[in-house]
């Protein structure tokens, strides 16, 4: 049965039997949505589902017991039936009272009146036993969706909790990025001293450049004092001593 109309019978049973329980039992299973259902609302269901299981057990013992009356009773009367023909042999043969005879027939026919009363008191007992069945599977089920969903549940938790984790780690290697980032900014900083550095250098250079221009004439000039100096001088390199004092008195050799 899927939905709460299709217990009608099931809720008439047990309201027969059990009063109010029987709507109780029939509302639970109508408004129990696995999927919105809170822990208190899990826990009601169990408690519907223990109460039904009790009422179920009841009703396998009352069954079993109608189903043995009917048993017993359908027993007793194919042997009374038998003894029938014994009783109207002894009857005829004047060895048994007819007194005894009527009792007897009177117990068979009373037995065969009440043996569909039993027979039916036995069916209403299996389809009560049989709707309890089906109303404990069907507690049995949801109870196993609901279950299900909240193993669902804490599974997609933990998989968000993941998803988070992974988030944070995400954001620590941005920040770690970052500050990353940021020394290769001081790097670049270094790289613009650098170039000032080198533009000096530049500078310098320049500078050296046109001092040298300016420094090759003083140079020159220097050189060409150099040779004159040279060349008013006396070659003295290489005289003897005998030379030397030659030289000095004025007086050349002859």
């Amino acid at each position: 049965m899927s939905n709460a109309s299709g217990w009608g019978l099931t809720a008439r049973l047990v309201t027969k039997h059990f009063g109010a329980l029987g709507n109780r039992i029939a509302e639970t299973i109508a408004n129990f949505d696995p999927e919105t259902a809170t822990e208190a609302d899990r826990d009601r269901l169990v408690g519907t589902l223990r109460e039904t299981a009790q009422l179920l057990a009841t009703s396998r013992a009352s069954f079993d017991k109608e189903h043995g009356d009917v048993v017993n009773l359908q027993t007793l009367i194919a042997n009374d039936e038998r003894a029938a023909e014994k009783l109207a042999e002894r009857l005829a043969a004047g060895s048994i009272s007819e007194a005894t005879v009527t009792m007897f027939c009177d117990e068979l026919e009373a037995n065969k009146a009440r043996l569909p009363q039993e027979i039916q008191e036995e069916a209403d007992a299996k389809a009560y036993m049989d709707e309890l069945q089906k109303i404990v599977d069907a507690l049995s089920k949801q109870l196993a969706e609901f279950d299900a969903q909240a193993k669902k549940a804490m599974q997609s938790l933990a998989a968000a909790k993941a998803q988070k984790d992974l988030q944070e780690l995400r954001i620590e290697r941005q920040e770690q990025l970052a500050g990353l980032s940021s020394m290769h900014g001081s790097s670049t900083a270094l790289s613009a001293l650098t170039r000032r550095a080198q533009s000096v250098t530049n500078e310098a250079s320049g500078l050296r450049i046109v001092a040298d221009i300016g420094q090759k004439p003083l140079d020159q000039q220097a050189e060409l004092d150099a040779i004159r100096k040279s060349v008013s001088q006396p070659e003295t390199a290489g005289e003897s001593a005998l030379e030397r004092l030659k030289r000095l008195s004025g007086k050349t050799a002859a």
